[in-house]
């Protein structure tokens, strides 16, 4: 690995390690086993099919809990990222949530047919602690790479953290296709599962907890009732533009918008491939563990991409890819034409989700990641109510046109490239680099 990812704040602070860029992808790789197993491939559609016994309400439902969960994500992301960098403790909330979204994603595994309120509240409970933890680990990236390093290093952290849950679908589906061997249930199989991923998720993150250190040290001594004013009132003050980062809170809505449809069809895709194109259950999970697989080359080539092309540039390529993907879509009427659109989908998945990450981390000023890496959070979060509720409305409207649902998803991409050429990059970097630290 190149020495060019090495970034130093300042003397107080220790030279990276190339063991703690490792150990920081591997969070990545730790937590992606959940959203893929649980939010992606396999629990969606359990708790559609079989949990909900196939109700029509059970689309809406699922993207109801979801976006309740990201709502309490978005309204607390900002205010504990600001928290986290006056306090220095972006590692220990991380570890306080990885805990909880390992025991909910366990209790999961307890579920089946009729559990419906148990099975929304472990759901609730999990995606949010995975929301808070996906910001937190985040904000560890500008301090890890530098400005001319970051697409490359978060598209190696994305990449590493699709074959993460690739790996894991993996195990899962070969338990799950087993059920029958061992004389038992598949939707046992399917509930246990569960505990797979969720011993998967303690044993990959060790490395993260091991090894990655904390390098923002407290900058304030106050009682910890001052320092939650503090947070606050810097919190209000990036929200009004107080901090001058006008092509930051700018980018900071294009990602609402083309983020809205890249959570749609994470939250979906299952569900999708099974109601509307007719896939069984393994048919469903293998199509994924094969998108995995485009995601992660996805991310780790316009990685490297986007620092040579530029970031605007880089993004704007997934997005049009994206348009792309749900218009073959819609005009799919054969299993290779799903296939097709689903791995170029999966290949703009994992450029945007990595392009977008970076380009926070170049616009971000020192001494305030877990601060704007926040925001982000609340970017993304309030984007994962959008498009999965307005999918699910709009599914349930049009009596389960699945079709017409993922047609609607395509304008969120449409509005993000559209945003995305009023920001300057140039200039948005510049900001950062005066911002004065607070």
């Amino acid at each position: 690995m190149s020495t060019r990812i090495r970034r130093q704040y300042g003397p107080e602070r220790p030279p990276v390690q190339r063991r703690e860029v490792w150990a920081w992808m591997m969070f990545d790789f730790a937590n992606s086993g959940y959203t893929t197993v649980v939010i992606t491939a396999v629990f969606s559609a359990y708790f559609v099919g079989t949990i909900a016994g196939g109700a029509e309400w059970a689309t809406f439902a699922w993207t109801a809990i979801l976006s309740a969960s990201y709502l309490l994500i978005m309204l607390a992301a900002p205010f504990l990222g600001a928290y986290a960098d006056i306090r220095g403790n972006k590692k220990a909330l991380l570890m306080m949530t990885t805990g909880v979204c390992v025991l909910g994603t366990a209790g999961l595994g307890w579920t089946g047919a009729g559990s419906i309120g148990l099975a929304m509240v472990l759901v609730f409970v999990s995606n949010t602690a995975f929301g808070t933890g996906e910001n937190l680990i985040s904000a560890f990236l500008p301090e890890l790479a530098q400005e001319q390093a970051l697409g490359r290093v978060s598209g190696w952290g994305w990449a590493l953290g699709y074959l993460g849950g690739l790996l894991v679908l993996a195990i899962c589906l070969w338990w799950i296709m087993g059920a029958e061997a061992r004389g038992a249930a598949t939707a046992d199989a399917v509930a246990q599962s569960m505990w797979i991923t969720a011993v998967c998720f303690v044993l990959a993150s060790l490395p993260t907890f091991l090894l990655l250190r904390e390098r923002v040290t407290a900058s304030h001594t106050e009682r910890k009732r001052d320092i939650v004013a503090l947070a606050w009132r810097r919190l209000r003050e990036s929200l009004a533009g107080g901090s001058g980062l006008r092509d930051l809170r700018r980018f900071l809505w294009c990602i609402v918008s083309y983020q809205a449809g890249v959570a749609t069809v994470i939250a979906i895709a299952a569900i999708f491939t099974t109601e509307a194109l007719g896939f069984t259950t393994q048919e469903s999970i293998q199509l994924i563990l094969v998108v995995n697989i485009t995601a992660a080359i996805g991310a780790f080539a316009f990685g490297q991409l986007q620092d040579r092309l530029g970031h605007a540039r880089t993004l704007s390529l997934a997005l049009w890819g994206w348009l792309l993907a749900i218009g073959l879509f819609w005009f799919a009427d054969t299993r290779t034409l799903v296939w097709v659109a689903a791995n170029l989908a999966g290949v703009c998945m994992g450029a945007s989700q990595s392009a977008g990450r970076a380009l926070v981390g170049y616009l971000c000023p020192p001494n305030r990641e877990a601060e704007i890496f926040g925001l982000w959070g609340l970017a993304v979060k309030f984007a994962s109510i959008l498009g999965p509720l307005c999918y699910g409305a709009v599914s349930w409207a049009s009596g389960g046109n699945h079709r017409i649902a993922m047609l609607v998803t395509s304008l969120f991409f449409v509005v993000g490239l559209a945003l995305l050429r009023q920001v300057d990059v140039t200039r948005g970097r510049a900001a950062a680099c005066q911002s004065l630290t607070r």
